[in-house]
């Protein structure tokens, strides 16, 4: 096997892992280990750069003499993508041409997609391995909470109605039992109505969310809000019952 090991991983990454974060870009993204050249390089970091921001990456890749299969960097630069920011507190490990993602995901339904995406990305020789795991235990203290139910606003703004608070004042209490875990706060809208509206009214509402839990006395460094507008639905936009379940509001555990 090639003596190649460049990664990308979190602070507390082994040596030779390339590991990351995607919670608020509260640690920055440590790329370490060793490439051939100085374009293997450079292709990985601007890859790296364009997912995360070159101001949340910190390079620490050597360029010493080892050897690598044709087209290694850009094998793993196609692995630095939007998909990868999904997975939090973990790592993408490429050691010549095995490839190992681990990690945590907020939704179970996306493990298996996130995996599939990966897996069509490597190509032979490379082999590919993923231990991918959901935070079930605090996300089931938030999805209970929740109940399913739909937090209402008055229409057409970011003022949250009677029963909205009512729900909201429940999730206060889940909240201080999942123990200061970091949870977004997602808004969405239907799809009636122009979308840059609506994505402005999802942001506007998940951060009217996000005020009211600071004001029950939640962390505000635990939690994040954005905005999805009409981007992803979970029922038909065509009905009336369809555009009130997209309509919502979602807690996602990091």
């Amino acid at each position: 096997m090639p003596n190649t090991k460049p990664m990308l991983s979190k602070l507390l990454a082994t040596a030779c892992i390339f590991g990351f974060s995607t919670v608020l870009w509260a640690q920055p993204i440590v790329i370490e280990g060793a490439v051939p050249n100085e374009t293997t390089k450079q292709e990985i970091l601007n890859k790296a750069y364009m997912t995360y921001g070159q101001e949340n990456v910190v390079d620490k890749i050597q360029v010493r003499a080892v050897t690598a299969p044709n087209g290694w960097g850009n094998s793993v630069s196609q692995m630095i993508n939007d998909d990868l920011k999904k997975v939090k507190q973990g790592k993408l490990s490429v050691r010549g041409t095995q490839v190992d993602l681990s990690g945590k995901m907020s939704n179970q339904n996306d493990i298996q997609p996130t995996t599939t995406k990966f897996q069509s990305l490597v190509a032979a020789p490379y082999r590919f391995n993923a231990q991918l795991s959901v935070n079930q235990a605090e996300q089931a203290i938030i999805d209970a909470a929740l109940r399913n139910r739909i937090i209402e606003f008055e229409s057409g703004s970011a003022i949250l109605a009677t029963s909205g608070v009512q729900i909201l004042d429940e999730m206060a209490v889940a909240l201080n039992r999942v123990g200061g875990k970091k949870v977004r706060i997602i808004g969405h809208t239907d799809s009636s109505g122009n979308p840059e509206n609506n994505l402005s009214l999802s942001q506007e509402r998940a951060n009217a969310v996000k005020n009211y839990l600071i004001g029950k006395n939640i962390n505000a460094a635990t939690l994040t809000a954005e905005g999805m507008g009409a981007n992803k639905p979970v029922a038909d936009n065509t009905t009336p019952e369809g555009r009130k379940k997209n309509r919502r509001i979602e807690f996602e555990v990091l």
